[in-house]
């Protein structure tokens, strides 16, 4: 007889990214997802492998469904600058308050964490820093050819500083930072690089 599964893997992959994006790694034993889940053991470790192979599909899970669709709208988004400070906007909004609020990001949170020393967690890690980067670069280059960057501004050099200032935001807002302070850096690393008026 084949093995029927009598849950919802999907279901159950969002919880594990829930509890390992509020706890990490280090703090969140298997007892903890099991108890989250309400699955035993040996359906977890049929269906996923043990706690890294979870860990990792659920942080594949929360690139694929989380940060891919905001870096695609900020790439592809005609406005420049404007949509750059929008992204940032909705970023310090998700981070202070809602659900998720003091939560961070659990590629950020990975970052700072341990479990950044195992290979296939790195090559996660480096993937969404690569499409950041990429997306704040499609951004700026928008805003230049639009005339919204200072005379002289690298758009590549700037979108090395603003994927930057993004893990900033996930960090200091996991640690407490209020949205205020938040915003007011993101404003000033957006002045460095805007020409007049560029934002307005």
């Amino acid at each position: 007889m084949p093995d029927i599964k009598h849950f919802d893997p999907d279901a159950t992959l969002e919880t594990v990214v829930r509890l390992f994006w509020r706890q990490g790694v280090a703090s969140t034993g298997i007892q903890d997802v099991v108890t989250a889940t309400g699955l035993n053991r040996s359906s977890l470790y049929s269906t996923f492998g043990g706690k890294q192979e979870l860990y990792l599909a659920a942080l594949h899970r929360y690139l694929e469904q989380r940060s891919q669709p905001m870096f695609r709208r900020l790439a592809e988004d005609e406005r420049g600058l404007p949509a750059v400070s929008e992204f940032f906007d909705g970023l310090i909004e998700a981070r202070c308050s809602g659900e998720y609020a003091r939560w961070g990001c659990m590629v950020s949170n990975a970052h700072a964490g341990a479990e950044n020393s195992d290979p296939d967690v790195r090559a996660v890690l480096d993937r969404h820093h690569q499409e950041l980067r990429d997306a704040m670069y499609a951004a700026l280059v928008t805003a230049r050819a639009q005339g919204q960057l200072s005379p002289g501004s690298d758009p590549g050099a700037s979108a090395d500083l603003l994927a930057l200032v993004a893990y900033g935001v996930n960090l200091r807002s996991r640690a407490g930072a209020d949205a205020a302070t938040l915003r007011k850096t993101v404003a000033t690393a957006l002045d460095s690089i805007a020409g007049r008026a560029a934002l307005n």
